[in-house]
């Protein structure tokens, strides 16, 4: 469960008496928190269909439509490079990093709970505002208003998911966040092959059916618990106290409601949060988790696998149901690695999903980008052979990045943080996670159409500097209640040398006012 670092050596010792059991109230909790990650999932899924429907192009983007004609049936690079069309959909990215700095503030002082459900309110009107579009300023206002919501979202679900846990199945119940992201992505592909096929209003019924898992969220919102860490946190100890014991299904949470209280003291003697990332102490938890970890997610070319995949699917013979098949098998690929990352997680470790898959990645985009090089681009359609080996490659890649860097991009930052700054921290997750997004998704049409093959190449390379960045400096964090983490970094062979500079500092200044300085660094 959550507690945060305040405990020392007293919470370590104190974390071996926690007791509970999985209860009917923490399954219910976990379900409709988990739902959060349904409305990034449906967006996902929802606006890579709709950019490439004809009646959506024919109305807002009439010449890629016709750029699209032109190579309806030949492989081409080119056919959707247009700054506005990925205007459309990386203005919802910008609006989240932004938004996601209002939500930390709602999430520290009012509860995760409340902050889900402002994310849910913002995410129904922009599904409201863009299945009513007539023209490109309102997609843009729509789609501002559903990166307000995801903004709020992805910034509380995994915090409320790592704290309902007990440590030992953290890992797996905050993966739920990824499970219901892939099922959304999914769910949106299957809707958009459906709605296709109304002429001329499909793409308003796609867009508009985000107001769907906007408005579940938001009535499994009414009912759901706040975490006690939060509770905690706000002084609302008694309440903590009974959601705990609900949560766990025992009255003997003593250890476990001590370390809560132990972290929250820390957290409230700190009086600027975002400052308090700044410090040496804090140093690791800001490279890895709220810097290197949500980079690197994006700059995995996932993006651009999901992109072309039709494209090559199309080539296999699927003719106008190509868009299906390829975000059909792709989605169930997300979905298979993310059911496949719940159940061993807590079992491998998180080190080693990173380094098998980092591996599996690399070996899928080398073949991907020599097999581009040597016969797409050309003007000409694939041959079954050389397709059918691009398909084994893509799910390859989009299984082992849906059981690491995808589920993994959000647990491990999420439990890293302690208490007094996991609000903040999160922002900072959320905030680079949806500034490279919106950035790749941008630049990644232009840079397809004028790279080629190469881009492949260069995510094939960023991958390599992702494994290597987690192979020397994450330690293993499996089965570890959040409390205990960061004595990983005191004992990490470069870590300890970042942490001590800030010991030292702390331990020469009068032991009254120690925790003030601390609060204040």
């Amino acid at each position: 469960m959550a507690g945060g670092f305040g405990g020392g050596v007293e919470a370590s010792k104190r974390a071996e008496f926690y007791q509970g059991r999985i209860t009917g109230y923490f399954i219910l909790a976990c379900i409709v928190g988990s739902l959060g990650g349904s409305l990034f999932g449906y967006d996902l899924g929802v606006s890579s269909g709709v950019t490439s429907m004809d009646d959506f192009l024919k109305k807002f983007f009439p010449k890629v439509y016709d750029r699209k004609q032109a190579h309806l049936h030949e492989t081409d690079y080119c056919k959707y490079d247009n700054q506005v069309l990925t205007l459309f959909t990386s203005s919802l990215y910008f609006a989240g990093l932004i938004s996601t700095f209002g939500a930390s503030i709602v999430t520290r002082n009012y509860g995760r709970r409340i902050s889900i459900m402002v994310g849910s309110v913002s995410f129904f009107l922009g599904g409201a505002v863009n299945a009513g579009a007539m023209n490109i300023a309102m997609l843009i206002i729509g789609r501002i208003l559903l990166g307000v919501g995801i903004g709020f979202g992805n910034q509380a679900v995994p915090l409320y998911l790592s704290e309902i846990a007990p440590y030992k199945i953290r890992g797996a119940v905050n993966q739920l966040f990824q499970l219901t992201t892939c099922l959304g992505i999914l769910i949106a592909d299957i809707i958009n092959y459906f709605t296709d096929k109304i002429h001329p209003w499909g793409w308003r019924l796609s867009l508009g059916l985000a107001m769907v898992p906007a408005t579940m969220i938001f009535i499994g919102g009414l009912f759901l618990p706040e975490t006690p860490n939060s509770l905690v946190e706000q002084g609302r100890l008694e309440e903590a106290r009974r959601i705990l014991e609900k949560v766990r299904g025992t009255h003997k949470v003593d250890a476990e409601f001590e370390d809560l209280k132990d972290a929250s003291e820390a957290a409230r003697a700190v009086k600027n949060p975002f400052r308090n990332l700044l410090a040496p102490r804090n140093r690791p938890q800001l490279v890895i988790g709220a810097l290197g970890i949500p980079a690197f997610q994006q700059l995995s070319g996932m993006n651009s696998i999901l992109f072309y995949s039709p494209v090559i699917f199309q080539s296999l013979g699927f003719g106008s149901g190509a868009a299906l098949y390829s975000s059909i098998i792709t989605g169930s690929m997300l979905v298979v690695g993310a059911l496949v990352s719940m159940s061993v997680v807590d079992r491998l470790g998180r080190r080693f999903l990173f380094m098998e898959a980092g591996i599996q990645m690399i070996s899928s985009m080398v073949v991907v980008a020599v097999t581009l090089a040597l016969k797409f681009g050309t003007g000409e359609t694939l041959s079954k052979g050389v397709a059918v080996l691009l398909v084994i490659a893509i799910c390859l890649f989009v299984v082992a990045y849906g059981w690491s860097w995808g589920p993994l991009g959000w647990l491990v930052p999420s439990e890293l943080f302690p208490l007094e700054a996991r609000s903040a921290g999160q922002s900072v997750v959320v905030c680079v996670n949806l500034f490279f997004t919106a950035a790749i998704a941008q630049c990644f049409l232009a840079a397809l159409c004028h790279l080629r093959y190469g881009v492949f190449i260069l995510f094939a390379g960023l991958i390599v500097i992702m494994s290597i960045f987690i192979f020397l400096l994450l330690p293993e964090t499996k089965q570890m209640p959040i409390e205990e983490i960061s004595q990983l970094f005191e004992k990490h062979w470069y870590w300890k040398h970042i942490i001590s500079k800030d010991s030292s500092r702390v331990s020469h200044k009068n032991p009254s006012t120690t925790k003030q300085i601390s609060a204040d660094a």
